[in-house]
């Protein structure tokens, strides 16, 4: 089977699998590069109201495909980039969904997501130091805002792998659920991001992602007077039914 990402739009979710059976879904350059054009489009859909992250059979990735690349620097450490940051850039949730083996580029790409759930059995790790590579700032960044400095320098000195328990504790994974029960818990968990506000989660994730200039805040307080949504929520409060958002990103 050839290396590929696939992908499909259900129910308001986009899944995109990591699919490369015999390297354990190690990311070829032609993966990565193919990842941020996808992200593109599956943005601009209207149907897609948030994105799951996945690898095929019991593992999620196990970062670059090392043997499918030349030896330089250059591309040994910047193929990545692009995709992490497209994904990390998302307009709408992402949630990683990990079984297996979530190591290497693997790792950046489900710390690039907003969310990360695992598998009992799985095994978080960063590899840099194995290589002789400087690791990016931006990814340094994001791993220290999402697990701390001591925690963060603990995976990028020693490339060693952690379990889920520990995974877990230091905040690199949000959930674990036994085996078996993972596609279960996304799929309930993206049902009910699929029933909550667009408005609500686009907003916060701009905010989340830095400082926000004064205009981005009179733009999201415009967008909140004018799409009725917190009306919306309100009156289904005390009707005691689901709210209906209607909200949606405006078109570029």
């Amino acid at each position: 089977m050839e290396p590929s990402l696939e992908h499909e739009v259900a129910d308001g979710i986009a899944t995109v699998v990591i699919r490369h059976p015999a390297k354990r879904n190690a990311m070829t350059p032609g993966m990565w590069r193919a990842l941020p054009p996808l992200l593109t489009r599956l943005a601009a859909d209207p149907a897609v109201r948030a994105l799951v992250l996945t690898g095929d059979g019991d593992t999620f990735c196990a970062g670059a495909d090392i043997g499918s690349l030349s030896a330089t620097y250059e591309e040994t450490t910047g193929i990545a980039l692009p995709a992490e940051e497209a994904l990390a850039a998302f307009p709408k949730p992402t949630l990683a969904a990990v079984r297996g083996y979530c190591v290497g580029g693997g790792c950046q790409l489900a710390a690039a997501c907003d969310l990360r759930f695992a598998e009992e059995g799985a095994h978080f790790g960063i590899t840099p130091a194995k290589l002789g590579i400087v690791y990016a700032p931006g990814s340094t960044r994001r791993l220290v805002e999402l697990v701390g400095p001591a925690t963060a320098k603990f995976l990028l000195f020693s490339g060693e792998l952690i379990d889920t328990e520990r995974a877990l504790r230091t905040g690199l994974v949000d959930e674990v659920l036994p085996a078996g029960g993972l596609d279960k818990r996304v799929a309930e968990f993206t049902r009910v991001l699929v029933s909550r506000s667009q408005l609500t989660q686009t907003a916060v994730k701009e905010f989340a992602a830095g400082p926000v200039e004064p205009d981005r805040v009179a733009y999201w307080q415009e967008q909140a007077r004018h799409s009725k949504e917190a009306a919306e929520g309100i009156a289904a409060f005390f009707e005691r039914r689901p709210p209906r958002f209607r909200w949606t990103p405006p078109a570029e």
